[in-house]
């Protein structure tokens, strides 16, 4: 069950991303021979609105085939109103864009219908308390619900942190405990602390973990268009930083998972519950659209890369060039692919 779940769900999100592409070459009126879900052998195909609809043997992935665009011919050349080729390069950037654009509208939507559904997050309650620590030394103790930082209301632990991060000097916490409003005023200290990256960084904090109770989030429509544009765009940021904390060699080679992480992520994630492969869904549908605007040859990226060029230059870079760069792109996917493989491989060896 979980294999067909994973096989669904990565449908789901390579369909939505080529759609993309398709609603935005069909408005500058490029013909798309091809949508395909899948490379290789087609399964099954239907011709509707003059594209070949298809299934192919390998759901490992999908295209759509434009008039005067062809990832596996680079330098290929049709002419015509209806071709690639022909349109201005802000027309190609914004069909090239499109794909990876519709991936952060499917995990906007999809974070709004777990905003809608009943999103979960920690409760403002305190668990444990630090010796000696700024929190310890105010009197809060375990089990004081933080209703109030100053001014800002508090719902959740994660607006507790941010409210302190982002503030400066002693700060006035409104504590609930036993039925009754307490007010302690509580200065932050700068201490160690790990991001989600394992770096070491220095942070403003007060001695608090969360007590681990969980709370359902009773938001409204309005709130969970701000809880879906938040979710997206931080699952962005995290994993634009994830890429570039790797390339750094903060992280590890190692950390890199391939297609076996991602099944068994999205298989876990259907078991648990549908909040949950919502959840998964919409952070790889971000991780989607994130990895296809790196700029490396034979993504998107790669050539919104050449087609500022183009702008910029007012020529086309040439044929070698373009084919040259194009393959080493294939290279450097083909082996982050076998490296993710490997990776998956090896962690299974290791837990048995």
């Amino acid at each position: 069950m979980g294999t067909i779940t994973f096989l669904l769900v990565l449908s789901f999100l390579v369909f939505f991303h080529e759609l993309g592409h398709f609603l935005a070459a069909r408005y500058f009126g490029v013909k798309v021979y091809v949508f395909s879900i899948g490379f290789g052998k087609q399964l099954y195909a239907k011709e509707w609105m003059g594209t070949t609809w298809q299934f192919a043997l390998v759901p490992l992935g999908g295209y759509v085939k434009m008039k005067g665009q062809d990832d596996s011919k680079p330098s290929l050349v049709e002419n015509g109103n209806d071709s690639y080729n022909t349109k201005k390069p802000w027309q190609r950037i914004i069909i090239l864009f499109a794909g990876p654009f519709a991936n952060f509208i499917l995990a906007a939507i999809l974070y709004f219908s777990i905003a809608m559904m009943g999103a979960t997050t920690w409760a403002a309650q305190v668990g444990q308390v630090q010796k000696n620590s700024p929190a310890f030394q105010a009197g809060i103790l375990p089990n004081d619900e933080i209703i109030k930082i100053n001014d800002t209301e508090i719902k959740s632990w994660d607006e507790i942190g941010k409210t302190i991060v982002n503030s400066d000097g002693a700060l006035k916490f409104f504590i609930k405990r036993d039925g009754v409003i307490i007010a302690k005023t509580i200065n932050p200290y700068i201490s160690d602390s790990e991001n989600m990256f394992k770096e070491k960084i220095k942070k403003r904090m007060i001695g608090i973990s969360p007590s681990g109770k969980i709370i359902k989030l009773d938001l409204s429509f309005s709130e969970s268009v701000v809880y879906a544009y938040e979710k997206t765009l931080l699952s962005s940021s995290m994993i634009f930083q994830g890429v570039q904390k790797l390339i750094q060699g903060a992280i590890p080679s190692s950390e890199v998972g391939g297609v076996i992480s991602i099944g068994k992520v999205i298989s876990d994630a259907s078991e648990s519950s549908i909040i949950a492969l919502f959840a998964i869904t919409a952070l790889i549908s971000v991780n989607l659209g994130v990895l296809n605007l790196l700029p490396i040859p034979a993504l998107d990226g790669g050539h919104i890369m050449f087609n500022l060029y183009e702008m910029i230059t007012r020529r086309k870079p040439s044929d070698r060039v373009f084919m040259f760069l194009t393959i080493f792109g294939w290279v450097i996917l083909g082996s982050l692919m076998l490296l993710g493989i490997y990776n998956d491989i090896n962690r299974i060896f290791l837990n048995n």
